[in-house]
């Protein structure tokens, strides 16, 4: 029996499309991702691989080169390429992730796969095999830890795990967060109870994530640390598997380790200068990392808290970026407030006590909200007047200028983030309505 971590999933071929100031990305995915994370943690592990039969070869050299002690081809999949196209890798919004082919994939299991039952220490990352029939080939003492992002619609089909479950994994991305827990997170951790698990983790996204230990009934916040977000993909599966890696030190500093190698996987592509990011964050003493702070905004949250939205939000005008900050705002559970659509929008021309009346609201409803978000297209001069009015309100005021037209002094001293990245300028929300969270506790 060995004591080393066993990687169970898929291996995708993850494309990248073009982005603005950066070129298309095509590499291994999958538990590939995962595996990246626990050789550059320098942690010892193996894999069993669902992917077609083409890529096994490819496979198994790569993961060779990285740390793989084993490599297990589980289960061949025909039908699909297993290529996922990737619209948006900093998951600014929805990832737009395109699965080809996925109405025709199939997955078959092969037959030899005595060897699994070396290890003790497996974590699944559940895809369209169906985990039931591995249960048998697992031995007997082996405990299981689920990372679970897609094709698993409730918990009850991993009812067969009860008892061999260590941890469930969960990101508020994944369609099962939606179903379970998008409205009350305490319903799915009453659903995650029913397989006995010793902890549960939320990932939840730039807001940092939550360690809810099922044994003893503590809550543990584990801040993110906001930075330049080169790549999200497979971010959260390092953040899961490094957890399992350390976990034989407990689950909290398994937690923090896991979260430090999962924020290094955000920022590079490069694996080897991921394993020196991380080996070079694992030398701080977890005492040491858990003063640093950082942005913690717990996703049930986020409902408290007003955005302000300031921008030419008429239907007359063509706003796509602003219609992408929407999107952004509301992906990630952001209450967003936009005023022309509460109050109305006036007609053209509009007489003075329209513009008085409109004027009245508007600037009330300002008050009323905690950050604004402004979107000053064209120049628009209502949004810059909002802005102002913010700022002499004391509000953080975030800008996001994607045409570059507002750089200058006041808009940008002014504000608390201003930016033509909404990537950075979503930081910034983060972060301001986290540092609001904390004095209001």
């Amino acid at each position: 029996m060995t004591d080393q971590v066993l990687i169970v999933g898929e291996v995708t071929v993850d494309f990248t499309l073009a982005q603005h100031g950066a070129e298309c990305k095509l590499r291994l995915g999958g538990i590939v991702h995962a595996a990246r994370g626990l050789w550059a943690s320098e942690i010892e592990y193996s894999v069993a691989a669902f992917c077609p039969q083409y890529l096994v070869d490819q496979v198994r050299q790569y993961l060779g080169a990285h740390g793989c002690k084993e490599f297990i081809w589980v289960g061949d999949i025909v039908g699909s390429p297993n290529v996922i196209v990737i619209g948006d890798p900093k998951e600014v919004s929805h990832q737009d992730y395109e699965d080809l082919l996925r109405d025709r994939k199939e997955v078959k299991l092969r037959e030899q796969l005595l060897s699994l039952k070396c290890y003790k220490k497996l974590i699944v990352f559940p895809g369209k095999f169906d985990i039931e029939e591995l249960l048998e080939h697992f031995a007997p003492d082996a405990k299981l830890t689920f990372d679970i992002a897609y094709d698993v619609k409730d918990l009850s089909s991993l009812r067969a795990f009860h008892g061999r479950t260590q941890a469930i994994i969960i990101s508020t991305s994944s369609p099962l967060f939606m179903a379970r827990g998008h409205e009350n997170v305490n319903d799915l951790i009453t659903e995650v109870r029913t397989l006995s698990p010793e902890v549960f983790l939320l990932k939840e996204n730039r807001g940092g994530s939550r360690l809810f230990n099922l044994l003893n009934g503590t809550i543990e916040e584990l801040p993110a640390s906001l930075g330049q977000t080169i790549n999200s993909v497979g971010v959260g599966d390092v953040y899961s598997a490094v957890m399992l890696g350390f976990s034989g030190k407990g689950w909290s500093e398994a937690a923090w380790r896991g979260c430090q190698a999962a924020t290094a996987y955000s920022q590079t592509t490069y694996p080897d200068d991921l394993k020196r990011d991380i080996q070079r964050s694992f030398k701080l003493p977890v005492e040491a990392l858990r003063t640093l702070g950082g942005t913690s905004l717990p996703w049930d949250e986020r409902q408290r808290f007003s955005i302000y939205l300031a921008g030419p939000d008429f239907t007359y005008v063509r706003k796509p970026e602003l219609d992408r900050v929407v999107d952004s705002l509301q992906y990630h559970n952001f209450k967003v407030r936009r005023p022309i659509l509460e109050n109305g929008e006036l007609g053209r021309p509009a007489n003075q006590a329209s513009l008085r009346r409109a004027y009245q609201m508007d600037y009330q409803l300002l008050k009323e909200c905690d950050v604004v978000f402004a979107i000053p297209l064209d120049r628009d001069p209502g949004t810059l007047v909002e802005i102002g009015m913010a700022i002499v309100l004391g509000k953080p005021v975030i800008t996001f200028d994607p045409r570059n037209e507002n750089n200058n002094t006041m808009v940008v001293g002014g504000s608390s983030v201003y930016s033509a990245d909404l990537d950075e300028c979503l930081n910034g929300v983060f972060d301001s309505l986290a540092k609001l969270r904390s004095r209001s506790k």
